[in-house]
């Protein structure tokens, strides 16, 4: 993750569960088996420059294990 979070997570939508995930076996790999789940959101993004965004953001995440792998999918300011 090269960016950071600046505020919440806002309008929140899971996008796949478990078995629909098509990295699931990875997951399993370096975080350990869970239930996990492909969610996005939209939030305020801090950019290595320093640079406030506001952007769609997409991770995996998993009951016990957290949030993983976020990635920002685009911009929407």
């Amino acid at each position: 993750m090269d960016f950071e979070l600046a505020g919440e997570i806002t309008n929140i939508q899971t996008i796949a569960i478990n078995l629909s995930i098509r990295d699931r076996r990875r997951l399993w790999r370096w975080y350990g088996k869970g239930r996990w789940r492909k969610l996005k959101g939209e939030a305020t993004v801090r950019l290595p420059s320093g640079n406030l965004r506001y952007a769609e953001v997409h991770w995996y995440e998993a009951h016990g294990i957290g949030k993983k792998e976020f990635k920002i999918t685009k911009f929407l300011d």
